[in-house]
């Protein structure tokens, strides 16, 4: 019976994965609370539909720094997609742009930026850590932008890599399964930041090596946010890495709220950690995010079937997405207020 959500994936993956690599792609840090409350934060989130408004049509289609997309549902960095099928980050690329939507390729992904470029019409954004040195990561900086990607991630919450450790039992180490394909003639270590830690000077250095747009992920507090834009940014990917740093952070949904009301509108804002279902979705941009980015699960639908697989993924949180915003009285992104969701410690 074919999946009928992004659950079913979850568990047809896990039957064909090798348990160390299951353990190593769904695991988070220490006890996994941040994990679990990503899940949990989104759960706790109530809806409060409007009715009697005409939802016969509804529209999903957005910008994000410029660039149309079909839905504001785009596919996350997370690396080595050849762990879970062989075609890798080419695969999920032909998927994204069978969506209609954006991918942003992992620095640290298993086929090259330029392999992955060449394998798709989309567009491409690229995830970024300081790797080794300053020189090598503005070398690969220029190769992307060489290649034709169109904005910059720089991962900002990676000073250490946290203590996962599921990957620690296991010995895990992702090079002894798939290449890091973008780095075969440097040492560069798959341990990101070991040899460098970012500053906000590293945010000003970048911006005088690239005319991309460069966007931070992993902002959870105000404070920063108000930072990136002292330093220019165009966007800000609240996140948590998926509960894979810092455990016992607040989750990402419940970080978003006063990161929207800080920047006021002065530059785009994403999110990410959690999302399985369209309501998901509809809350986060409810409560401010321009889109949504989609980690674990793209790894279920690349290891059940391929490009179709993530297609699929894709196409169902797009389909919940839209039931969800019909079903709540909202024809139109632009329709959606905090004044749909109801949070646990608010008055109405």
């Amino acid at each position: 019976m074919e999946p009928i959500n992004v659950f079913d994936y979850e568990q047809l993956a896990q039957k064909r994965m090798p348990a160390v690599i299951w353990d190593h792609i769904q695991g988070g840090s220490e006890d996994e609370v941040t994990l679990h409350a990503n899940r949990q934060a989104f759960e706790r989130l109530r809806l409060r539909p409007r009715v009697l408004v005409d939802v016969s049509a509804i529209e999903t289609h957005t910008t994000v720094l410029g660039t149309p997309i079909h839905m504001p549902i785009i596919v996350g960095p997370t690396a080595g997609h050849m762990l879970v099928h062989p075609e890798g980050e080419c695969a999920t690329a032909q998927a994204a742009e069978q969506a209609g939507t954006i991918m942003i390729v992992s620095g640290f992904s298993s086929r090259s930026i330029e392999e992955i470029h060449a394998s798709t019409q989309g567009p491409l954004w690229l995830q970024l850590y300081s790797y080794h040195s300053l020189e090598v990561t503005g070398q690969f900086v220029q190769r992307a932008e060489a290649a034709g990607y169109q904005a910059i991630v720089l991962t900002v919450d990676t000073a250490h890599l946290g203590k996962r450790e599921q990957d620690i039992r296991n010995n895990f180490q992702r090079s002894r399964f798939v290449p890091l394909a973008n780095f075969v003639d440097n040492d560069v270590s798959e341990t990101p930041l070991r040899h460098l830690v970012d500053t906000w000077e590293t945010v000003d250095w970048l911006r005088t090596i690239t005319r991309l747009p460069i966007i931070l992920k992993g902002i959870l507090t105000p404070e920063d946010a108000l930072l990136a834009l002292q330093h220019g940014v165009a966007g800000i990917v609240v996140s948590n890495h998926g509960g894979r740093q810092l455990d016992g952070t607040i989750s990402s949904i419940e970080a978003l709220p006063e990161i929207v009301q800080a920047v006021n509108g002065g530059c785009e804002i994403y999110l990410d950690s959690g999302i399985r279902r369209g309501t998901d979705i509809l809350k986060a941009l409810a409560l401010g995010a321009r889109a949504v980015l989609i980690g674990r699960p793209i790894f279920w639908g690349l290891a059940v079937n391929g490009a179709p697989g993530v297609h699929h993924i894709l196409d169902l949180l797009h389909a919940e997405l839209t039931m969800s915003m019909a079903l709540a009285g909202q024809p139109t992104l632009s329709s959606l207020e905090p004044s749909l969701i109801k949070r646990p410690d608010q008055r109405m």
